[in-house]
């Protein structure tokens, strides 16, 4: 496995991420995550393979996620061996302090993943979504606390606007607090808009990437129209603000993967996933795993170097569309 640094900040992570999304009581909106026992698995190869970077939040399966995070972590690694990464904001409960990003949201959201996963500090807190209710300094100052407090080493954000981005940034570095070190955001071959603005401030500032679904929710690790799986048969066509997360044009990127892949003797989600890691701004893909496979294609991308007559089949038909799930 490879190692780098998240952006310009000293934390090492593994090159590759482990999503923890997967793991957790099934619900309505997940009736594919996996329990302990299924879940251990996927830890134990994740383990082996050198991904010592895990990424969950505390709104997986209302929780468990984090619970059995926690429980694999002791049982498969060590607290010192392994980078720990979660998610506050979607509400976790009705009434103040159930979500959103307000003081007193943070304070007790932090507090709520750190029983959850049971560790006194998690390695990098990240903030799941911009939060227009709420003063940017507000929440910046709350973060820098629970830093200070030792209960947080680091802080990240996930999905937004670059300018909601920079303002929060700009927030922590005019009154001296702690600074995002890292953008968790969507990046794939079929929704690329974040190249736009959010990479060219990440790689301004120095700041870390971790790509979410890097397959495109799997549409590019398969061919065209296969919804064989549980969890590309539950995938829906648009996200909740009713944006197309695919457009048909798209079909002639999944196309293109699955000729490369063909005529490299690979799977198709090692091609869509080399492409994703040739990007100097991406830091660490996570990887979204339920099967045993997934882990070992993910893997396999970290050996594959793309040709420019490869990328350039690849992205050719990409069509320009709205960013989702923000």
């Amino acid at each position: 496995m490879e190692f780098t640094r998240l952006g310009t900040s000293g934390l090492k992570v593994s090159r590759l991420a482990l999503g923890c999304m997967s793991f957790g009581t099934p619900n309505q909106f997940q009736d594919w995550a996996l329990d302990d026992e299924a879940a251990g698995q996927l830890f134990q190869q994740a383990v082996e393979l050198g991904i010592t970077f895990w990424d969950t939040a505390n709104v997986y399966g209302g929780g468990s996620s984090e619970e059995i995070v926690g429980r694999a972590m002791r049982k498969y690694s060590t607290r010192d061996q392994t980078v720990l990464a979660t998610k506050i904001y979607w509400p976790m409960h009705q009434g103040p302090g159930g979500g959103g990003l307000s003081r007193k949201a943070i304070l007790e959201q932090v507090d709520g993943s750190l029983a959850r996963l049971g560790t006194d500090y998690v390695d990098l807190m990240q903030i799941h979504r911009f939060d227009p209710e709420t003063p940017v300094e507000e929440t910046m100052e709350a973060l820098h606390d629970v830093v200070k407090a030792g209960k947080v080493r680091y802080l990240g954000a996930s999905s937004m606007w670059a300018w909601q981005f920079a303002k929060m940034q700009h927030a922590a570095a005019s009154h001296g607090w702690t600074p995002f070190v890292s953008m968790q955001d969507q990046y794939n071959l079929v929704q690329r808009e974040e190249e736009r603005e959010m990479h060219g401030l990440l790689a301004d500032q120095g700041v870390g990437n971790m790509v979410w679904s890097p397959l495109g929710g799997g549409i590019v690790a398969r061919p065209w129209g296969d919804k064989s799986s549980t969890r590309a048969a539950s995938t829906p066509g648009h996200d909740q603000f009713g944006r197309p997360l695919f457009l048909e044009s798209d079909k002639a990127i999944v196309d293109a993967v699955e000729r490369i892949a063909t005529e490299r003797g690979v799977a198709m989600a090692t091609v869509a996933l080399a492409w994703v890691l040739r990007n100097p701004v991406v830091d660490s893909p996570i990887i979204g795993a339920t099967r045993a496979k997934h882990l070992t294609d993910a893997a396999a991308a970290l050996e594959l170097t793309l040709s420019d007559e490869e990328v350039a089949a690849l992205e050719g038909p990409y069509t320009p569309r709205e960013p989702t799930f923000f």
